[in-house]
């Protein structure tokens, strides 16, 4: 089958209405941060470049274009908390990316329960049904082909201790669909939701011989 593509480099425009980008690689978990600056203030804020990294330990961690008030604190004071962002949560969410003074907290703005971490000094979502603690591991500039830095940061973090609401496992198994997680896709102000009629199972191949 012959496709008709549409090429382009990066570097030299997209020439769309739209960067494509966020909506090809989509659509994509939310990275819900709250941390805490060094002086005590709590912030708050979604970023849409989050993933889990790695098992055992569990590292997640996610991307910021300039050095937010997140970064900073998280530099500061080495812990984080993500915080699942579901449907009946979205627009607290949303509320919570406002671009506000550092010394404003988020968790006020967006009307949401701050709750005491049990292992560090970030606050949980308390409205979120699903919470990870993190400890810092790493923080990192950044930079293109040619090896020059640009203004993002890539936050690491190993999970210390995770919250689940029980209402989401069922027989010991966590049940995704149910969570309603939102997912961030392209354009300005495009999610998505699951379902659990949108699941298909597929068993992984065993090792083949060659």
């Amino acid at each position: 089958m012959t496709r008709q593509r549409y090429s382009y480099q990066p570097r030299a425009g997209h020439g769309l209405p739209h960067d494509p980008l966020n909506a090809i690689i989509g659509p994509r978990p939310i990275g819900w941060i709250s941390s805490v600056s060094a002086s005590g203030v709590r912030n708050l804020a979604p970023y849409s470049f989050f993933n889990c990294f790695n098992y055992h330990p569990p590292i997640i961690g996610f991307s910021s274009t300039g050095w937010k008030d997140s970064v900073r604190n998280i530099q500061e004071t080495g812990v984080f908390v993500w915080n699942l962002a579901t449907r009946p949560l979205a627009e607290a969410m949303n509320e919570s990316s406002a671009s506000v003074p550092a010394d404003q907290d988020e968790f006020v703005l967006a009307g949401l329960t701050p709750l005491p971490a049990t292992q560090v000094a970030a606050s949980l979502v308390a409205e979120s049904p699903v919470n990870f603690e993190c400890r810092l591991t790493q923080c990192i500039q950044l930079q293109d082909a040619q090896g020059g830095k640009i203004d993002s940061w890539l936050v690491l973090g190993e999970a210390v201790a995770i919250h689940i609401d029980e209402a989401l496992l069922e027989a010991g198994i966590y049940q995704t669909a149910r969570a309603q997680p939102i997912l961030r896709a392209g354009g300005p102000s495009a999610y998505y939701g699951i379902s659990e009629e949108q699941r298909f199972d597929l068993v992984r191949p065993d090792a083949r011989k060659s």
